[in-house]
Protein backbone atom coordinates (compact mmCIF):
# COMPACT_ATOMS: atom_id res chain seq x y z
CA UNK A 1 0.00 0.00 0.00
CA UNK A 2 1.42 3.30 -0.59
CA UNK A 3 1.51 5.99 2.10
CA UNK A 4 -0.21 8.87 1.08
CA UNK A 5 0.72 11.03 4.19
CA UNK A 6 2.58 13.82 3.40
CA UNK A 7 6.79 14.13 3.55
CA UNK A 8 6.42 17.52 5.64
CA UNK A 9 3.69 18.58 8.11
CA UNK A 10 3.87 21.69 9.70
CA UNK A 11 1.10 22.21 12.20
CA UNK A 12 0.22 25.13 14.22
CA UNK A 13 4.19 26.09 14.67
CA UNK A 14 5.31 28.60 16.86
CA UNK A 15 8.66 30.38 17.07
CA UNK A 16 9.92 32.50 19.48
CA UNK A 17 12.55 34.80 20.16
CA UNK A 18 14.14 35.62 23.05
CA UNK A 19 15.53 39.96 23.38
CA UNK A 20 18.19 41.10 25.44
CA UNK A 21 15.74 41.68 28.39
CA UNK A 22 15.16 38.04 28.41
CA UNK A 23 11.48 38.76 27.25
CA UNK A 24 10.27 36.01 24.15
CA UNK A 25 8.07 37.11 21.59
CA UNK A 26 6.67 34.56 19.43
CA UNK A 27 7.95 35.70 15.30
CA UNK A 28 5.77 32.95 13.93
CA UNK A 29 2.77 32.11 15.03
CA UNK A 30 0.40 28.96 14.14
CA UNK A 31 1.40 28.60 10.80
CA UNK A 32 0.79 25.13 8.75
CA UNK A 33 1.40 23.63 5.84
CA UNK A 34 2.05 20.02 4.04
CA UNK A 35 5.05 19.34 1.31
CA UNK A 36 4.23 16.37 -0.58
CA UNK A 37 6.61 13.86 -2.14
CA UNK A 38 7.17 15.75 -5.74
CA UNK A 39 5.62 18.42 -5.14
CA UNK A 40 6.90 22.63 -4.58
CA UNK A 41 4.78 24.77 -2.08
CA UNK A 42 5.89 28.31 -2.62
CA UNK A 43 6.39 29.92 0.83
CA UNK A 44 5.96 33.75 -0.29
CA UNK A 45 5.71 36.62 1.77
CA UNK A 46 7.49 40.40 2.26
CA UNK A 47 11.06 40.11 4.48
CA UNK A 48 10.51 39.92 7.99
CA UNK A 49 7.81 37.80 7.68
CA UNK A 50 8.99 34.88 9.34
CA UNK A 51 9.55 32.66 6.26
CA UNK A 52 13.33 32.02 7.11
CA UNK A 53 12.60 31.41 10.87
CA UNK A 54 10.16 28.79 9.52
CA UNK A 55 12.84 27.06 8.01
CA UNK A 56 15.27 27.07 9.86
CA UNK A 57 13.36 25.65 12.78
CA UNK A 58 12.19 22.65 10.29
CA UNK A 59 16.21 21.82 10.23
CA UNK A 60 17.06 22.87 13.94
CA UNK A 61 19.33 25.55 12.85
CA UNK A 62 17.88 28.43 15.11
CA UNK A 63 20.43 30.05 17.35
CA UNK A 64 19.78 28.50 21.06
CA UNK A 65 19.13 30.13 23.24
CA UNK A 66 17.87 32.81 21.71
CA UNK A 67 15.22 31.15 19.08
CA UNK A 68 13.46 28.00 19.26
CA UNK A 69 10.09 26.03 18.76
CA UNK A 70 7.99 27.63 21.14
CA UNK A 71 4.82 25.37 20.04
CA UNK A 72 3.18 23.17 17.31
CA UNK A 73 4.76 20.51 15.63
CA UNK A 74 7.18 19.70 12.59
CA UNK A 75 7.14 16.22 11.18
CA UNK A 76 9.19 14.41 8.84
CA UNK A 77 7.76 11.41 7.38
CA UNK A 78 5.67 10.94 10.98
CA UNK A 79 9.05 11.25 13.07
CA UNK A 80 8.93 14.60 15.25
CA UNK A 81 11.43 17.12 14.85
CA UNK A 82 10.69 19.57 17.14
CA UNK A 83 11.53 17.23 19.80
CA UNK A 84 14.08 15.26 18.38
CA UNK A 85 17.72 15.14 19.61
CA UNK A 86 20.64 17.16 18.44
CA UNK A 87 22.16 14.32 17.12
CA UNK A 88 19.15 13.04 15.28
CA UNK A 89 18.78 16.27 13.64
CA UNK A 90 22.62 16.02 12.21
CA UNK A 91 21.71 12.93 10.90
CA UNK A 92 18.44 13.91 8.99
CA UNK A 93 20.11 17.08 7.38
CA UNK A 94 21.39 16.58 3.62
CA UNK A 95 20.77 13.00 4.36
CA UNK A 96 17.01 13.85 4.02
CA UNK A 97 16.45 17.21 3.83
CA UNK A 98 18.53 19.44 2.25
CA UNK A 99 18.57 23.30 2.12
CA UNK A 100 20.13 25.53 -0.63
CA UNK A 101 20.57 29.38 1.41
CA UNK A 102 20.03 33.00 -0.19
CA UNK A 103 23.85 34.08 -0.34
CA UNK A 104 26.25 30.98 -1.58
CA UNK A 105 29.43 33.83 -0.40
CA UNK A 106 28.56 33.36 3.23
CA UNK A 107 27.55 29.86 3.04
CA UNK A 108 30.22 28.37 1.04
CA UNK A 109 34.06 28.16 2.87
CA UNK A 110 36.08 30.48 1.42
CA UNK A 111 39.37 28.51 2.28
CA UNK A 112 38.33 25.02 0.77
CA UNK A 113 37.43 23.86 -2.71
CA UNK A 114 34.34 23.62 -4.26
CA UNK A 115 35.32 20.14 -5.05
CA UNK A 116 35.97 19.25 -1.38
CA UNK A 117 33.06 20.84 -0.28
CA UNK A 118 30.85 18.73 -1.78
CA UNK A 119 33.05 15.55 -1.20
CA UNK A 120 32.24 16.36 2.67
CA UNK A 121 28.76 15.31 2.15
CA UNK A 122 29.62 12.27 0.49
CA UNK A 123 32.10 11.52 3.24
CA UNK A 124 29.55 11.84 5.81
CA UNK A 125 26.40 10.37 4.26
CA UNK A 126 28.44 7.38 2.42
CA UNK A 127 31.56 6.40 4.70
CA UNK A 128 32.20 3.02 2.50
CA UNK A 129 32.72 5.09 -0.79
CA UNK A 130 36.16 4.95 -2.03
CA UNK A 131 38.11 7.89 -2.89
CA UNK A 132 38.45 7.35 -6.37
CA UNK A 133 34.52 7.01 -6.37
CA UNK A 134 33.87 9.86 -4.40
CA UNK A 135 36.10 11.82 -7.08
CA UNK A 136 33.62 10.74 -9.89
CA UNK A 137 30.30 11.39 -7.71
CA UNK A 138 31.36 14.75 -6.91
CA UNK A 139 32.14 15.16 -10.51
CA UNK A 140 28.83 13.77 -11.38
CA UNK A 141 27.30 16.39 -9.39
CA UNK A 142 29.07 19.58 -10.53
CA UNK A 143 28.00 18.50 -14.03
CA UNK A 144 24.16 17.36 -12.93
CA UNK A 145 23.93 21.50 -11.32
CA UNK A 146 25.23 22.54 -14.93
CA UNK A 147 28.83 23.64 -14.02
CA UNK A 148 30.53 23.29 -17.57
CA UNK A 149 34.34 21.89 -17.16
CA UNK A 150 33.33 20.56 -14.03
CA UNK A 151 36.76 18.22 -13.76
CA UNK A 152 38.84 21.87 -14.60
CA UNK A 153 36.73 23.78 -11.87
CA UNK A 154 36.49 20.79 -9.36
CA UNK A 155 39.79 22.58 -7.70
CA UNK A 156 38.45 26.11 -7.76
CA UNK A 157 37.61 28.28 -4.79
CA UNK A 158 34.44 29.83 -4.42
CA UNK A 159 35.76 33.63 -4.92
CA UNK A 160 36.90 32.42 -8.70
CA UNK A 161 33.40 31.57 -9.49
CA UNK A 162 30.50 34.05 -10.73
CA UNK A 163 27.16 34.16 -8.72
CA UNK A 164 25.32 31.94 -10.45
CA UNK A 165 27.95 29.23 -10.40
CA UNK A 166 28.54 29.50 -6.67
CA UNK A 167 24.57 28.99 -6.75
CA UNK A 168 24.95 25.99 -8.50
CA UNK A 169 27.48 24.66 -6.28
CA UNK A 170 25.29 25.25 -3.54
CA UNK A 171 22.78 23.07 -5.19
CA UNK A 172 25.31 20.42 -6.04
CA UNK A 173 26.29 20.46 -1.96
CA UNK A 174 22.58 20.19 -1.54
CA UNK A 175 21.87 17.04 -3.43
CA UNK A 176 25.09 15.34 -2.75
CA UNK A 177 23.15 13.37 0.52
CA UNK A 178 20.21 12.31 -2.06
CA UNK A 179 17.59 14.05 0.04
CA UNK A 180 13.75 13.82 0.01
CA UNK A 181 13.19 17.39 0.84
CA UNK A 182 14.55 20.15 -0.65
CA UNK A 183 14.17 23.41 1.35
CA UNK A 184 15.21 26.40 -0.77
CA UNK A 185 15.73 29.72 1.24
CA UNK A 186 15.32 32.35 -1.31
CA UNK A 187 18.02 30.76 -3.83
CA UNK A 188 18.07 33.07 -6.03
CA UNK A 189 17.73 36.90 -4.36
CA UNK A 190 21.62 37.74 -5.11
CA UNK A 191 21.57 36.61 -8.88
CA UNK A 192 20.57 38.63 -11.88
CA UNK A 193 17.56 38.00 -14.30
CA UNK A 194 18.87 35.72 -16.64
CA UNK A 195 20.76 33.79 -13.60
CA UNK A 196 17.33 33.29 -11.82
CA UNK A 197 16.01 31.76 -14.54
CA UNK A 198 18.83 29.21 -15.39
CA UNK A 199 18.78 28.35 -11.32
CA UNK A 200 14.96 27.80 -11.67
CA UNK A 201 14.97 25.65 -14.69
CA UNK A 202 17.97 23.59 -12.91
CA UNK A 203 15.75 23.18 -9.72
CA UNK A 204 12.52 21.99 -11.97
CA UNK A 205 14.62 19.30 -13.60
CA UNK A 206 16.39 18.02 -10.65
CA UNK A 207 13.12 17.82 -8.56
CA UNK A 208 11.14 15.87 -11.45
CA UNK A 209 14.31 13.73 -12.00
CA UNK A 210 14.83 12.84 -8.36
CA UNK A 211 11.18 13.00 -7.13
CA UNK A 212 12.28 15.39 -4.07
CA UNK A 213 9.70 17.58 -2.04
CA UNK A 214 11.01 21.31 -2.22
CA UNK A 215 9.57 24.17 -0.21
CA UNK A 216 10.60 26.96 -1.90
CA UNK A 217 10.68 30.46 -0.08
CA UNK A 218 10.28 33.87 -1.50
CA UNK A 219 9.36 37.32 -1.73
CA UNK A 220 8.88 37.24 -5.23
CA UNK A 221 5.38 35.99 -6.36
CA UNK A 222 6.46 36.10 -10.07
CA UNK A 223 9.38 33.85 -9.42
CA UNK A 224 7.39 31.25 -7.81
CA UNK A 225 4.83 31.23 -9.81
CA UNK A 226 7.34 29.62 -12.48
CA UNK A 227 7.53 26.29 -10.14
CA UNK A 228 5.19 25.94 -7.18
CA UNK A 229 2.21 23.15 -7.52
CA UNK A 230 0.64 25.47 -4.06
CA UNK A 231 1.34 28.53 -2.52
CA UNK A 232 1.07 29.85 1.13
CA UNK A 233 1.31 33.30 1.30
CA UNK A 234 2.79 35.09 5.00
CA UNK A 235 2.44 37.91 6.66
CA UNK A 236 3.39 39.21 10.04
CA UNK A 237 4.36 35.67 11.32
CA UNK A 238 1.34 33.40 9.89
CA UNK A 239 -0.55 31.95 6.81
CA UNK A 240 -3.31 34.30 5.81
CA UNK A 241 -3.61 32.12 2.37
CA UNK A 242 -3.48 29.22 0.47
CA UNK A 243 -4.10 27.76 -2.66
CA UNK A 244 -3.37 25.62 -6.00
CA UNK A 245 -1.06 28.13 -7.42
CA UNK A 246 -2.77 28.69 -10.82
CA UNK A 247 -6.30 29.16 -8.78
CA UNK A 248 -3.84 31.71 -6.53
CA UNK A 249 -3.02 33.79 -9.49
CA UNK A 250 -6.53 33.59 -10.87
CA UNK A 251 -8.46 34.38 -7.93
CA UNK A 252 -7.09 35.23 -4.40
CA UNK A 253 -8.90 35.03 -1.71
CA UNK A 254 -7.14 37.68 0.94
CA UNK A 255 -6.79 41.19 0.54
CA UNK A 256 -2.97 41.64 1.40
CA UNK A 257 -2.25 38.50 -1.69
CA UNK A 258 -4.90 40.95 -3.75
CA UNK A 259 -2.61 43.55 -3.34
CA UNK A 260 1.07 41.98 -3.85
CA UNK A 261 -0.69 40.75 -7.25
CA UNK A 262 -2.04 43.65 -7.89
CA UNK A 263 1.69 45.74 -7.64
CA UNK A 264 3.18 43.35 -10.20
CA UNK A 265 3.43 44.94 -13.37
CA UNK A 266 1.44 43.95 -16.19
CA UNK A 267 2.31 43.63 -19.67
CA UNK A 268 -0.73 45.50 -20.93
CA UNK A 269 -0.05 48.07 -19.34
CA UNK A 270 1.46 51.52 -20.73
CA UNK A 271 5.15 52.50 -19.51
CA UNK A 272 5.67 54.47 -16.90
CA UNK A 273 2.30 53.67 -15.24
CA UNK A 274 2.16 54.18 -11.35
CA UNK A 275 2.74 50.73 -9.26
CA UNK A 276 -0.27 49.80 -7.25
CA UNK A 277 1.17 50.57 -3.78
CA UNK A 278 -0.10 49.06 -0.36
CA UNK A 279 -0.64 51.75 2.34
CA UNK A 280 0.95 51.44 5.96
CA UNK A 281 3.78 49.18 7.25
CA UNK A 282 3.49 45.56 8.80
CA UNK A 283 3.43 46.17 12.79
CA UNK A 284 6.33 45.51 15.06
CA UNK A 285 7.16 42.67 17.15
CA UNK A 286 5.72 44.49 19.97
CA UNK A 287 2.93 46.20 18.39
CA UNK A 288 1.33 43.14 16.90
CA UNK A 289 -3.03 44.04 17.10
CA UNK A 290 -4.99 41.99 19.11
CA UNK A 291 -6.99 41.32 16.02
CA UNK A 292 -6.26 40.85 12.18
CA UNK A 293 -2.69 41.63 11.51
CA UNK A 294 -3.54 43.15 8.40
CA UNK A 295 -5.91 45.48 9.71
CA UNK A 296 -4.03 48.66 9.59
CA UNK A 297 -3.26 48.61 6.27
CA UNK A 298 -6.71 46.67 5.00
CA UNK A 299 -9.52 49.11 3.49
CA UNK A 300 -11.67 46.67 4.40
CA UNK A 301 -11.09 46.32 8.15
CA UNK A 302 -14.04 47.08 10.36
CA UNK A 303 -14.44 46.80 14.05
CA UNK A 304 -14.48 42.70 13.96
CA UNK A 305 -10.91 43.14 12.21
CA UNK A 306 -9.31 45.05 14.26
CA UNK A 307 -10.57 43.20 17.59
CA UNK A 308 -10.71 39.32 16.34
CA UNK A 309 -7.76 37.67 14.95
CA UNK A 310 -9.51 35.84 12.06
CA UNK A 311 -8.68 31.83 11.65
CA UNK A 312 -6.94 30.24 8.65
CA UNK A 313 -10.46 28.64 7.65
CA UNK A 314 -9.40 25.95 5.12
CA UNK A 315 -12.21 24.65 1.39
CA UNK A 316 -12.67 21.25 0.16
CA UNK A 317 -10.79 22.96 -3.27
CA UNK A 318 -7.35 22.92 -1.38
CA UNK A 319 -7.69 26.80 -0.68
CA UNK A 320 -7.09 28.18 2.78
CA UNK A 321 -7.68 32.07 3.78
CA UNK A 322 -7.54 34.37 6.74
CA UNK A 323 -10.04 36.80 6.70
CA UNK A 324 -13.32 37.79 8.33
CA UNK A 325 -14.89 39.04 5.14
CA UNK A 326 -13.23 36.91 2.29
CA UNK A 327 -16.68 35.84 1.05
CA UNK A 328 -18.14 39.10 0.47
CA UNK A 329 -14.95 40.48 -1.08
CA UNK A 330 -14.91 37.68 -3.87
CA UNK A 331 -18.78 37.73 -4.98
Amino acid sequence: MTDSSPLLSVEQLHVAIRNDHGISRDMVSGVSFTVAAGETLGLVGESGCGKSLTAMSILGLLPRPQAGISGGQVRYRGEDLAGASRQRLRTLRSAEIAVIFQDPMTALNPVHTIGRQVEEVLRLHFPGLKAGDRRQRVLTLLEDVGIPAAAERVNAYPHQLSGGMRQRVMIAIALAGEPKLLIADEPTTALDVTIQAQIISLLISLQQQRGMGMLFITHDLALVAQLADRIAVMYAGKIVEQQPAEQLFASPRHPYTKGLLAALPAAAEQPKTRLAAMTGQVPGIDQMPTGCRFANRCPHADDLCLNTDPALESFTDGAAVACHHWKKLND
